[in-house]
């Protein structure tokens, strides 16, 4: 008896377990976050923007993808720092100073965002967030300021290894 076996489907196993072919997207995942989130302090805080996946193996990857909307500041020599955490752990430090124009008074930089690819190892659920902060501590940084529709997003997809 011949067998060709692809794996585009996924290949049974004789203890009934499914592995996806690797590469392939095994779900998708997409919040959004539209309020307005403000801060004059150094202290990271969470933006809202928030989602949660539940791999469906422990070899998968988890792709992220953030789009950080309406980001501005009102006063002179101050900036704004994002990061992009899974759970508690900090993954990805991904702008530092976002926003700095030295003696520019109010200012608004559109957006900011990151592609990370992750391996959390894990079939719980994962949880991944983005925090931001006032680098300088002076004045104010806004996350969401002003945006239309849905404001900021980011997406999870399960990718098989």
């Amino acid at each position: 008896m011949t067998m060709i076996i692809d794996g585009s489907a996924g290949v049974t196993f004789p203890n009934s377990t499914l592995q996806a072919s690797a590469g392939v997207v095994l779900q998708v995942v997409n919040a959004s976050y539209g309020t307005i989130a403000t801060s004059s302090s150094a202290t990271w805080t969470d933006t809202g923007l928030t989602i949660s996946i539940t791999p469906k193996f422990v070899t998968s990857k988890i792709l992220v993808l953030v789009n950080c909307c309406g980001l501005s500041k009102t006063t002179a020599n101050t900036y704004m720092g994002l990061r992009l955490l899974r759970g508690a752990s900090v993954i990805s430090l991904f702008e530092t100073q976002a926003g700095y124009t030295g003696g520019t008074v109010y200012a608004s930089w559109g957006g900011d965002g990151i592609t990370y690819l992750d391996s959390p190892a894990t079939t719980s659920a994962t949880t991944y967030k983005v925090q931001f902060n006032n680098g300088a501590a002076t004045g104010v940084v806004n996350f969401n300021d002003g945006t239309a529709l849905n404001g900021s997003t980011i997406t999870v997809m399960e990718i098989a290894a």
